[in-house]
């Protein structure tokens, strides 16, 4: 929808903008206050609420994160950087959107704190039921944790089904651009020497029972 399609249907932009939060790529950056706890509040109170509401639903949101109350007094710039991103996707969560918008949430993050991340991105989505969207160019990040996957390439949708639909396709991918998971490239160099396996596995751990499968068939 562009402006005019949004108001000729009717759409409330300040109602639609409480269900969907959205958190930028390095949210960490738009952190400010002086403890962690304020500045989650920040949302919630811009919303109208009193700060007794504000500050109970910061602490539902940290806890949601994986955040307890020996963070609260911390200044947000004394974390690490996993730390602070979840500070600042807690301060998305506070606001209570229906909807939640992540930009790359791994950018710049070392391989443990983007693990954390996705994992705890996981953990909001099954715990509340939340529909979450991410947006990333790295097919690493996309391949364990989605049920959709959609594949943009020059503003047109090029690619749309579940990971192990689209991932069949990533000579086409590479083509665009982006690589698939490099389980993908393993799995068809495998089958190219002749091992029997799928070649819809798109997780190492998909991979590793495959493998397994046609050892122990083999041993027989």
């Amino acid at each position: 929808y562009n402006g005019e399609d949004i108001y000729a249907e009717g759409y409330d932009m300040k109602g639609l903008r409480s269900k969907v939060g959205l958190v930028f790529q390095y949210p960490e950056h738009q952190l400010f206050e002086v403890d962690v706890l304020t500045d989650v509040c920040f949302g919630p109170k811009n919303q109208g609420l009193s700060a007794e509401e504000a500050g109970e639903r910061a602490k539902k949101a940290l806890e949601l994160v994986g955040l307890d109350e020996s963070f609260y007094a911390q200044s947000p710039f004394e974390l690490s950087g996993g730390q602070k991103r979840r500070v600042a996707i807690a301060g998305v969560l506070a606001m209570e959107p229906e909807v939640l918008i992540l930009d790359e949430p791994t950018a710049g993050l070392d391989p443990r704190g983007r693990d954390e991340i996705l994992d705890q991105i996981d953990h909001l989505h099954r715990e509340r039921g939340m529909t979450i969207i991410l947006v990333s160019h790295s097919m690493e990040d996309v391949a364990k944790y989605v049920d959709r996957l959609v594949v943009m390439n020059h503003g047109e949708k090029a690619f749309d089904g579940t990971p192990k639909e689209v991932f069949r396709h990533y000579k086409e991918l590479e083509a665009m651009g982006l690589a698939a998971p490099q389980i993908t490239y393993v799995v068809h160099a495998l089958r190219e020497r002749g091992i029997p396996i799928g070649e819809d596995l798109t997780t190492i751990e998909e991979a590793r029972d495959a493998i397994l499968a046609v050892w122990r068939e083999n041993r027989r």
